[in-house]
């Protein structure tokens, strides 16, 4: 089986039509689907029209329940300023799909379990990124019953090994961070134990006009999605 896995979303719906396209037996998405993007009520109704298993992220948190969203970056204040016109196209059901999304999900193939989460396994809010100290990442997986550790939250896109663990991120659909404009997925084969990195083309012009024509702090929204970070 191969396993689809997306992650940060973040409104851009252009972004995850390409990598739904990637060949997959079934997707997981690690969360954040709303803010800094245009489109966020289409990332939700996509999701739950196909029946994608989806975690809660920080953003998906801070949207749906009105609290900080504890961004760890410097476009945090986006977040802030583009609240009100994400709240502007969600539904009510669409605020309840984001307040029952699971913290984790759990899948085990054989004898390998994987763990799913969003930041790290401790909280949606802590980043494990590919530089963060091999000592603190295995602080924040400790007593975590697993052989692979998938999440999202930082952007980046990596593949490392911690202990006796592979931690594995597949990167941002909407909104990536490591200078790679294209939207970033990742495939994981069960057969195999195999891990793919994937990046997608899909008409990031499209989706800043449609930025510059809805959305307030338009020109750094649009500079962020053509810089890839």
């Amino acid at each position: 089986m191969k396993f689809l896995i997306i992650s940060d979303i973040h409104g851009n719906k252009d972004a995850l039509d390409a990598v739904l396209s990637v060949p997959h037996d079934e997707v997981i998405c690690l969360g954040d689907l709303v803010d800094y993007g245009p489109d966020p009520s289409e990332c939700i109704e996509l999701l739950k029209n196909e029946n994608i298993a989806t975690i809660k992220g920080n953003h998906d948190n801070a949207v749906a329940s009105k609290v900080d969203c504890g961004c760890g970056y410097k476009y945090k204040h986006l977040s802030i300023a583009t609240r009100e016109y994400t709240w502007g196209q969600l539904s009510i059901d669409h605020m309840d799909y984001l307040r029952g999304l699971p913290l984790y999900i759990e899948k085990r193939f054989g004898k390998k379990k994987i763990h799913f989460a969003h930041g790290s396994l401790r909280s949606m809010y802590e980043y494990i990124k590919p530089d963060t100290p091999e000592a603190d990442v295995l602080e924040m997986i400790e007593g975590v019953d697993a052989d692979l550790i998938i999440i999202g939250h930082s952007h980046i896109p990596f593949i490392r090994h911690v202990g006796d663990v592979a931690i594995i991120n597949p990167g941002s659909v909407g909104q990536p961070r490591d200078g790679d404009v294209r939207a970033s997925c990742a495939v994981f084969d069960t057969q195999t134990q195999s891990v793919q990195m994937i990046r997608c083309e899909y008409d990031l012009d499209l989706v800043c006009q449609r930025i510059v024509e809805n959305m307030p702090h338009a020109d750094e929204l649009v500079d962020i999605l053509k810089r890839g970070y």
